[in-house]
């Protein structure tokens, strides 16, 4: 299989992972205009599996070095298979209400709030389950990032100030529910496998490749409890929508959700490359950066800021550099 060799080709893995995370919203966005967010999470799912089982029949089995998907799936042991899946469906829990927080408020101010909570607590959890890199380099980064989620908090309740006077305040409720659920499933899924040797791993232990698929398995079992609550009792409003709903969707608007699926995953199969040379923590942090790439997908693309005044425009600005610091000293503290 495909392993990472250098921390700079792991970095270089992280930074596709922040542009892959950050990204995906933007397929929600697409799809909302005639979309239901609940209808498509159900196809994001489905193209988050379809990638995991790609990626681990191709990079995950090819090469010389450790084994191959089937091989490895064979020799798993139930711990390690339980704490991927798990994984999986904490996660799940986390990213159906990041989504009906996206619909709520837009990208710019559900990923900086629940992302960047997100980021924070997970960063802490990764690193304490599997230290790895300067604690003091890791710790001021999680304190930058933490200033600039306060600062892009400010800029919203300014520019909502601005426009109606009125605060979605169940959308940012919404984002930190979805963060703080959301820092802990990448722990479980790294608990899977074994960071200090990809290429001979522990017996019982997963490849990251075989970690990422059963990851997937536990969005997709699990994704039949909480989307179908999701579509009973709409989060982000509405009225109740019918599973039936799904099937009288155009192919194009399916293949929008697929592809947000499978763009989410790549960063998720990416982050767990790297994180044998990176650190959980690192590996989770960097790849969380994700929220300076929706914020600005939702800035300067979908214009969610339009109108907001100047003093709006002047916090944003201050988050963007200090989630730049911040994940420079994270970058720095694996160095």
């Amino acid at each position: 299989m495909f392993i990472v060799q250098n921390y700079t080709i792991a970095i270089l893995f992280c930074v596709v992972t922040m542009l892959c995370w950050g990204s995906w919203g933007n397929t929600q966005k697409l799809a909302s205009r005639s979309w239901r967010y609940e209808y498509f999470y159900w196809d994001y799912v489905i193209g988050l599996l379809i990638f995991s089982l790609i990626s681990a029949f191709t990079l995950g089995s090819s090469g010389e070095q450790g084994r191959s998907f089937l091989a490895d799936l064979a020799q798993a042991d139930m711990a390690s298979l339980q704490s991927a899946f798990l994984g999986g469906i904490i996660f799940n829990a986390a990213n159906i209400l990041l989504a009906a927080a996206i619909a709520i408020c837009g990208l710019s101010v559900a990923f900086p709030v629940g992302i960047g909570l997100a980021l924070i607590l997970g960063v802490l959890v990764n690193w304490f389950g599997s230290a790895k890199g300067d604690p003091w380099g890791i710790f001021t980064g999680v304190a930058l990032i933490t200033i600039a989620i306060i600062l892009n908090a400010l800029a919203w309740r300014k520019a909502a100030a601005s426009s109606s006077g009125k605060i979605p305040a169940r959308g940012i409720a919404v984002a930190i529910a979805a963060g703080i659920i959301m820092a802990f499933f990448y722990r479980f899924v790294a608990a899977s496998t074994d960071l200090d040797s990809f290429a001979m791993p522990a017996p019982g232990k997963l490849t990251p490749y075989t970690a990422v698929v059963i990851f997937a398995g536990g969005v997709l079992v699990s994704n039949f409890l909480f989307n179908t609550i999701a579509m009973r009792r709409p989060v982000a409003g509405g009225p109740p929508i019918s599973p039936a709903g799904y099937f009288k969707g155009r192919p194009a608007t399916h293949l929008v959700g697929i592809l947000g699926g499978m763009i989410w995953c790549l960063g998720q199969s990416f982050s767990m490359i790297a994180s044998g040379q990176a650190g959980a923590a690192i590996s989770y942090g960097l790849g969380q950066g994700a929220t300076l790439v929706s914020a600005l997908w939702g800035i300067l693309i979908w214009q969610e800021f339009k109108g907001a005044p100047r003093s709006a425009h002047l916090l944003n600005l201050g988050m963007f550099l200090l989630f730049i610091a911040g994940l420079a000293s994270l970058i720095l503290a694996g160095a």
